[in-house]
């Protein structure tokens, strides 16, 4: 079993993930949408994903205007795109 990784930069990489998606988390949380006890286990489940250059290499093609798909190798994909579509910002 690998590492985990380090909190802060998952957490900021779960950030950027979710806005390319279009996923307003604060939104999320604070209808209810995403509990603290699952955004805690999104950035878990990022720090432990083996997608980590690919991750880094999407996030680095900067904002974008509108939302777009997440690459299937995010572990978190499924669950950003389905607050995005929650939050009224899916690509």
């Amino acid at each position: 079993m690998k590492p985990l990784g380090d909190v802060n930069e998952h957490l900021m990489k779960v950030h950027g993930m979710a806005k390319a998606a279009g996923a307003d988390l604060v939104s999320a949380a604070r209808t209810g949408e995403l509990t603290q006890e699952e955004w805690a286990g999104i950035v878990t489940r990022c720090r432990s994903c083996d997608w980590d250059e690919g991750c880094a290499r999407f996030l680095t093609r900067g904002c974008r205007e509108t939302p777009v798909e997440i690459p299937e190798a995010c572990l978190n994909r499924v669950r950003l795109a389905e607050l995005a579509a929650a939050t009224g910002n899916d690509a």
